[in-house]
């Protein structure tokens, strides 16, 4: 295949995956061609008939056909407008859609390789300061409207510069109750869910469809005994809550302390893998985004985490401890997990405002999950006035909040340990 004039980081990385293919490295011919064996057909979508948006029909590839994927993905970065930033990556992730051959292939060995290599290759795209990143901030300045009214006005040397822009004035999000320790507040700007009650301990268990292994997730921290079953004072308490905060591509890309207190443990730098979803569409879920999704696998990509204790006064004067942990989750297009330099790995603890400026995710996908011990938080509870959500266009409804299918796995997922 010619290398059509490939940049030097792109030819590296192809001619890399041909010869890993051609002398089977690692077994990476073989996981390939049994994944490509395997792939499932997209269901039909009523939404999308031709399925050109959001689907790759990978039936019959070829490496020259992932190296052309590849190519094409890297080629067109510039041209990605922000209702379309998550095409590449669903049309990628068709290749783990019910295939436990493509899923083994993304999240072991040279696959795992693979998709770090070209997440890097794509980070140092961002990082560019040349003409294509000014194309492209200039094309999302565009598509984003008024929405930008709420941001700083740059100039921005990079894209991922202007991808964590900063907020005009803390007056376009306030932070709720500020004198109110027992008010939550949301960590970033997300899509928000409540995904699963009575957190289960070393074991993920089906719950409402959920799966989700809380010692995995907090990196073997001790603290994660706060948010399962536990015995206190001679009874047994359930486990704790979970609730998920999704961000989308278009939106602040900062994250910020949901409580106030003090953090007393943090890690900014948890390794994991950078794709390998089975049900990566499914996330988008027609706008009810996150729910009854299967979380078991955040465990096991890159992330960091971060343990807030916080005490707050009840209605009726009493006060109470609690611990509330904060995971951040980087996801397919994007390796970093960037957290403020005093919240990075912590020898003590860190005291820490409601709303204070925690870290950012640069482009790509990504999620915060909040955990709750047991009992301290029953539900998402809102007064009148304060903002439920807004009201959108069809176009970025489409782009950002609906799956090409609906039908969504109920499988565990296999990870190479």
């Amino acid at each position: 295949m010619p290398d059509n004039g490939d940049p030097k980081p792109l030819k590296e990385f192809l001619d890399r995956i041909d010869a890993w293919y051609r002398d089977n490295h690692e077994g990476f011919r073989t996981l390939f061609d049994a994944t490509i064996a395997n792939v499932v057909k997209c269901p039909a979508d009523p939404t999308d008939p031709d399925g050109k948006k959001v689907y790759f029909d990978w039936r019959g590839a070829t490496i020259d056909t992932l190296k052309n994927f590849f190519r094409d993905w890297y080629n067109d970065w510039y041209k990605t407008k922000p209702n379309d930033g998550l095409n590449s990556i669903e049309k990628f992730s068709w290749l783990t859609y019910e295939n436990d051959y493509g899923m083994v292939f993304m999240t072991c060995g040279p696959g795992l390789e693979m998709t770090k290599d070209f997440t890097n290759l794509q980070g140092d795209q961002m990082d560019d300061t040349g003409e294509d990143g000014q194309k492209l901030i200039n094309l999302w300045r565009t598509e984003l409207g008024t929405r930008m009214d709420d941001f700083e006005q740059g100039p921005w040397d990079t894209f991922n510069q202007f991808f964590i822009r900063e907020l005009r004035d803390a007056s376009v999000r306030p932070v709720d109750a500020p004198g109110d320790n027992s008010v939550v507040v949301a960590p970033t700007d997300c899509v928000i869910n409540m995904i699963v009650d009575d957190l289960a301990e070393e074991t993920p268990i089906p719950v409402k469809t959920v799966t989700m292994n809380v010692k995995q997730l907090l990196a073997g921290s001790e603290y994660y005994k706060k948010f399962v079953p536990r015995e206190e004072d001679g009874t047994t308490l359930p486990g704790g809550t979970a609730v998920s905060c999704i961000l989308m591509p278009d939106t602040y890309h900062w994250y910020h302390a949901p409580v106030e207190g003090e953090v007393v443990e943090s890690h900014d730098d948890v390794h994991g893998i950078y794709y390998g979803m089975r049900d990566f569409p499914e996330l988008l879920n027609k706008g009810n985004v996150g729910y009854g999704f299967d979380y078991e696998m955040f465990d096991n990509f890159r992330r960091g985490y971060l343990v807030f204790r916080t005490t707050f006064t009840d209605p009726k004067g009493k006060e109470h401890e609690t611990y509330v942990a904060m995971v951040t989750v980087g996801l397919n297009s994007i390796g970093s997990v960037q957290y403020e330099p005093e919240f990075k790995n912590p020898q003590k603890p860190v005291a820490v405002t409601k709303g204070q400026k925690i870290g950012n995710f640069q482009y790509g996908g990504s999620l915060n999950i909040l955990l709750f011990e047991y009992s301290r938080f029953p539900a998402l509870q809102l007064h009148m006035g304060q903002r439920i959500g807004t009201l959108e266009a069809p176009e970025r409804t489409k782009g950002l909040f609906t799956g090409p299918y609906h039908t969504q796995s109920r499988r565990g997922i296999p990870f190479a340990r």
